[in-house]
C-alpha cells in the first residue's frame, strides 16, 4: 500500500461514529423506527460499531442486519473474475422501516445502486437512508449520502482504503496511490 496521507485514525474514527450516531438519531427523531443495514464487507463492522453506539444513546438496540450485494451489481459478469459471494444476512421486516444503509466509502454510487435494489426486493421501507465513513467524489451515478463521516476529494490516481480492526488490525483511514 502506497500511502500518502492517514487521514482519519483510531480515535478520530471513534468521535467519527459517535457523530453520525447522534445525527443518525437525530434525524430519524430517536431510534424506534430505524434498521441498520451494513454492506459487506467492512460496511458491516461499521454498522455494528454504529448500533452500539446507538444503543448507548438511546437506550435502544436497533435491528441489524448484514447486506451482500455482489448479485446485484450492474458489473456482475464484467469486471468481477471471480466473485466472492457472501450471506446476507436481514432476519427482521423491511417494510415501513426507516432503513440506514452504512457502507466504508462513497465512490461511483453503483454499489449503493445494487443496495438499493436488494433492499427493495426485502420489501418496501418507509425511507432508505445512506451512511458512509468517507465520501471521495468522483459520482457515476446521481447518488448522495445523508450522513458522511469525512468527504475526502481524491485524483482518480489515489482510493481511500478504510482498515478495521475487525478484519485489518487496526483502525485507520487512509489516502493511497492506486495500484498502476
Amino acid at each position: 500500500m502506497d500511502i500518502k496521507a492517514k487521514i482519519i485514525d483510531e480515535q478520530g474514527l471513534v468521535r467519527t461514529i459517535t457523530r453520525l450516531a447522534h445525527e443518525i438519531v437525530e434525524k430519524n427523531k430517536g431510534s424506534k423506527n430505524i434498521v441498520l443495514i451494513g454492506m459487506r464487507t467492512r460496511g458491516e463492522f461499521l454498522a455494528e460499531r454504529i448500533k452500539a453506539k446507538i444503543s448507548e444513546i438511546e437506550n435502544f438496540e436497533p435491528s441489524f442486519g448484514i447486506l451482500d450485494v455482489t448479485l446485484y451489481r450492474d458489473d456482475f459478469r464484467t469486471r468481477l473474475k471471480q466473485p466472492e459471494i457472501s450471506v446476507t444476512n436481514i432476519t427482521f421486516d423491511v417494510n415501513e422501516k426507516d432503513i440506514i444503509l452504512i457502507d466504508d466509502v462513497l465512490y461511483t454510487g453503483r454499489t449503493v445502486r445494487a443496495a438499493l435494489d436488494a433492499v427493495m426486493d426485502l420489501g418496501r421501507p418507509n425511507t432508505i437512508q445512506l451512511c458512509v465513513l468517507v465520501d471521495r467524489g468522483h459520482r457515476e451515478l446521481p447518488i448522495k449520502a445523508d450522513f458522511v463521516g469525512k468527504n475526502i476529494p481524491t485524483s482518480i490516481n489515489e482510493e481511500v482504503r478504510v482498515r478495521l480492526k475487525e478484519i485489518d488490525g487496526e483502525d485507520a483511514v487512509y489516502l493511497v496511490n492506486a495500484p498502476k
